[in-house]
């Protein structure tokens, strides 16, 4: 099973960019995005033998999430609750019999930190929205979820410091998710592997320096882990400021709760 997990930055402005192109040769199973920024009805992409799924933002041209799937899901949430919408469109969950997949826009912090402590008390819903999941199924949480984890997960961590996406607070709410149960697929593959980046300021020269942040993730459920085949970052991948983040999955497989 192959997934891919892509913070757009716009989807008309990343068809434009051929995100199609990629779209297809990838060929993934199931096919996440973040960050559309659009409202119903103003995109229609011709995705043969894929289920389209869209939470879209009240307010218009921002946030929003979609999933494409060739696996047809048993149910679709778009909120924490059922039936609950949640109103920036960040967050679209799909059953599948085997486990839940969820794909997330976590909130932005901003460069004040005005937002931290609205980010923080989201952090705290999805992470007791993740266990309630685990109970029933093994999770997959995948999508831009706005923080470097440790300082091996950008460029210049000193710096940084304190800084929207790498607080202490923002990090320390990753740890609590994995400690809840959790594997980081991309560390639990690479452990020691630096300058592995998905996000780079639009700034001059910044990406062609690789000056960047590894933000974008594919996060499962542990007793998963062993089933691992790849997990890679198509850093080549241009179309948006961040770059696709995929995860290979073995087919045929019995996760028990």
């Amino acid at each position: 099973m192959k997934l891919i997990s892509w913070n757009v930055n716009g989807i008309r402005a990343c068809v434009k960019k051929g995100f199609l192109d990629y779209f297809n040769e990838v060929n993934a199973d199931i096919f996440c995005i973040q960050e559309s920024k659009l409202q119903k009805g103003q995109i229609e992409l011709d995705l043969p033998h894929y289920e389209q799924y869209w939470n879209y933002a009240e307010r218009k041209g921002y946030s929003g999430t979609a999933v494409f799937t060739k696996i047809k899901p048993l149910s679709v949430r778009y909120g924490f609750k059922k039936d609950e919408r949640e109103p920036e469109g960040r967050i679209i969950t799909l059953e599948f019999a085997d486990f839940f997949l969820v794909n997330v826009y976590t909130p932005n912090s901003k460069r004040d930190l005005s937002r931290l402590g609205e980010r923080l008390q989201w952090e705290d819903k999805l992470r007791e929205y993740l266990m309630d999941l685990d109970r029933m199924k093994p999770v997959i949480l995948c999508g831009d979820l706005n923080v470097a984890h440790k300082e091996i997960d950008l460029k210049n961590d000193r710096s940084n410091r304190g800084n929207s996406g790498f607080t202490d607070e923002e990090r320390g709410k990753m740890s609590l998710i994995l400690e809840s149960g959790f594997v980081d697929s991309f560390r639990y593959v690479y452990p020691e592997k630096d300058e592995s980046y998905t996000w780079w300021s639009y700034m001059s020269k910044v990406r062609e320096r690789n000056i960047g942040w590894r933000i974008d993730y594919f996060i499962l459920s542990s007793r998963m882990a062993s089933d691992i085949r790849e997990a890679e970052i198509h850093c080549n991948i241009l179309g948006s400021d961040h770059c696709p983040v995929y995860l290979e999955m073995a087919d045929d497989t019995d996760w028990e709760c």
